[in-house]
């Protein structure tokens, strides 16, 4: 049998990509993850020219190709890793980024407030994760691929959590991505902002709601990498210019009739408003509202406790 050179294939990638203007970090770091996820090999075995079978080098190339002309790593892949899981993503869903991982870390930490999880300890597995929770609902609002909920629902165990989106196709990628990591999360299509008044079985139900919703001024696309703006799901991300508080201030007034007395609302948000969206808490009446700074020191998250 032909036996290929891993470092020459890693070298081809490589290559392939840094001449469509892809910095050399990121070209280094995507060869070496394609090699990782198709191949099954670490980064030493790569670089130690490990043999590996000739067959994987068309689709290696292929894949390759697809990400030198714009398409984002994780939807060629069919996955993206979050909080040490493997999320299953595709086109039509956002795909998980770091930040939202301390989201879920610091969610873990207030409802166990001794247990304070690292980003380091969230790659553990299930089993060293996982605290136990009675009679502990949460909601996700907003769930894309389910990473949130999933998360959650691994760490926490006996919490019941549940899931809502707007869109189809998030709700059947959050459903597989649950049944993949053998978690109950329960999902519901629910539109936030059409939703009038919380149904009765939802009032003062839900110890935690925690959100990630569509937060990127339209004013800001020219900010944005070509590769987000032409594949990821526009409806997961932006809001009117007009309006940048929009799914906040409306998540935030559900908050008020569907968390149970001292319930936590949680919001992942857009660093330019986090005095906003602090300020609009306060005045509905929200207690010990808490603005943090993401892992590159930028306002992207926001703690609150329900109204008295």
């Amino acid at each position: 049998m032909y036996f290929c050179s891993m470092k020459s294939l890693y070298l081809d990638i490589k290559s392939l990509l840094t001449e469509r203007q892809m910095d050399e970090g990121e070209s280094k770091a995507i060869a070496l993850l394609l090699l990782e996820k198709v191949c099954g090999m670490t980064t030493t075995e790569v670089l130690m020219n490990a043999p590996k079978g000739e067959a994987h080098r068309q689709v290696l190339i292929q894949m390759a190709e697809r990400v030198a002309k714009g398409e984002p790593v994780q939807y060629v892949l069919g996955e993206a890793d979050f909080c040490g899981m493997s999320i299953k993503v595709r086109p039509g869903v956002l795909i998980p980024r770091k930040e939202t991982e301390e989201l879920v870390n610091w969610i873990v930490e207030s409802i166990h407030p001794n247990h304070q999880l690292s980003t380091v300890n969230c790659q553990l597995s299930t089993v060293n994760c996982q605290l136990s929770t009675v009679n502990c609902q949460l909601l996700d609002i907003g769930t894309g691929s389910g990473c949130i909920a999933v998360a959650l629902a691994k760490r926490l165990e006996n919490a019941e959590m549940e899931a809502w989106d707007v869109s189809e196709v998030a709700l059947q990628v959050a459903k597989e991505n649950a049944e993949r990591h053998g978690v109950r999360v329960k999902v519901n299509r629910v539109d936030v902002l059409s939703t009038l008044n919380p149904q009765p079985s939802t009032l003062n139900r839900y110890n935690v709601i925690v959100s990630n919703p569509p937060y990127i001024c339209e004013e800001e696309k020219e900010e944005m990498e070509r590769n987000v703006l032409e594949h990821e799901p526009s409806l997961a991300l932006f809001v009117p210019d007009k309006d940048p508080l929009l799914f906040y201030r409306r998540i935030a007034d559900l908050g008020c009739s569907m968390l149970a007395k001292d319930g936590m609302l949680f919001f992942e948000i857009n660093r330019r408003f986090g005095k906003e969206v602090v300020k609009m808490l306060q005045e509905m009446g929200y207690r010990d509202v808490e603005l943090r700074q993401d892992m590159f020191g930028n306002d992207r998250m926001v703690k609150a406790i329900k109204p008295q």
